[in-house]
């Protein structure tokens, strides 16, 4: 398939780079590739940015049938752009897809896809320090039909957003409530998979945290409610003596790649790293026996998050002394190093978005 590009006539303003907060601004050109039972995935283009005009029985906006992913894009000193790890975020779309019945994507040809609309837009990929563009491909439903069974037609599209510090905290440690109510998700549901449903049945919770003062939200799982599984939108580790734990995936806990980095980082530092099973309850025993060091959250959009305090039925775990760890900084200082092009990349993580086109 050949994309088709039509550049915008009227570019927008670019943003303060200072003040950009996050998903707040949009580039100019946006991809979109259709899909149907008789074409397959078909008409991949870019425009510009625009609304889209929809039907209102349009089956992802009734049965949720729609996925996303995250993903950014990092503007290194020399002026070069990087991409961090896109493959695996394509690939866990089509992972997403299969556990959402959505036709699955060929991934190479969607990566091209990508760098495409990044090099078209890439005087939005801002520079000040700590800032990024922000990448969200996302796939939808568009059959126009109130039944209740998976849709024939979809939409795959990518939007781009210059963004800065997920948190206004910025890497300093947040306070987190521990959610012992509701439920994120069960094993057999769609707790693995990045479907939007997901973060939709979070909101409540995360309300219920803001309103007592807290930043985000730690979940447990859904059937005893006392085995850690993530934090907010982010996969979590905990420093307890000399030894980093992080929740298993067992099914119910995203597969993030900023996890996955993370470990792979650890271990190469010769770090001793266990995933496996973490109740709270042995959290607090570690805590009281002084011997819970650090913890903090991963994911794309924050990188690493650390965690000051956890409030567990009342009970307060204090971490670090409201000070980020040196994991945790370590940790935060090689992975944007390496995304910015200031450190090595050992791993070979990075793809240089402009080398697809000389």
């Amino acid at each position: 398939m050949q994309i088709s590009i039509q550049k915008t006539t009227k570019p927008k303003p670019k943003p303060d780079q200072d003040n950009l907060g996050f998903g707040r601004y949009f580039s100019d050109h946006m991809f979109i590739m259709d899909y149907d039972a008789e074409k397959g995935w078909h008409s991949p283009r870019i425009t510009p940015y625009e609304p889209l005009q929809l039907d209102p029985a349009t089956a992802a906006f009734h049965y949720g049938q729609a996925i996303f992913e995250g993903l950014k894009a990092y503007r290194a000193a020399d002026n070069r752009i990087l991409l961090f790890r896109p493959e695996k975020n394509m690939e866990r779309i089509n992972i997403t897809n299969n556990r959402m019945c959505i036709p699955p994507i060929d991934v190479d040809f969607c990566l091209e896809a990508l760098k495409t609309l990044v090099s078209i837009d890439q005087d939005w990929v801002p520079t000040a320090p700590g800032t990024s563009l922000y990448i969200r491909p996302f796939i939808f439903a568009t059959d126009p039909y109130l039944g209740l069974r998976p849709s024939s037609s979809f939409k795959f599209m990518i939007i781009l957003s210059p963004v800065g510090a997920y948190y206004p905290q910025g890497i300093n440690p947040i306070s987190i409530y521990v959610e012992s109510e509701y439920t994120r998700a069960v094993k057999g549901g769609t707790g693995f998979a990045k479907t939007s449903g997901n973060y939709a049945a979070s909101m409540k919770a995360q309300a219920k945290a803001a309103e007592k003062g807290f930043v985000q939200v730690l979940w447990l799982d859904g059937i005893e409610k006392k085995y850690i599984e993530e934090v907010g939108a982010m996969n979590v580790f905990f420093k307890i003596n000399d030894e980093i734990i992080t929740p298993a995936l067992e099914g119910s806990i995203l597969p993030g790649i900023t996890r996955d980095s993370v470990i792979q980082l650890l271990k190469h530092w010769g770090m001793n790293v266990c995933e496996r099973r973490v109740s709270m309850q042995e959290l607090y025993d570690v805590y009281q026996a002084r011997a819970l060091k650090e913890a903090f959250g991963t994911g794309t959009a924050a990188v690493i998050s650390p965690i000051g305090e956890l409030n567990w039925n009342g009970m307060s775990i204090k971490i670090g002394q409201g000070e980020i760890g040196e994991v945790s900084l370590k940790v935060y200082d090689t992975l944007t190093g390496i995304q910015t092009g200031r450190f090595d990349d050992i791993f070979n993580w990075t793809l240089e978005v402009e080398s697809a086109f000389k």
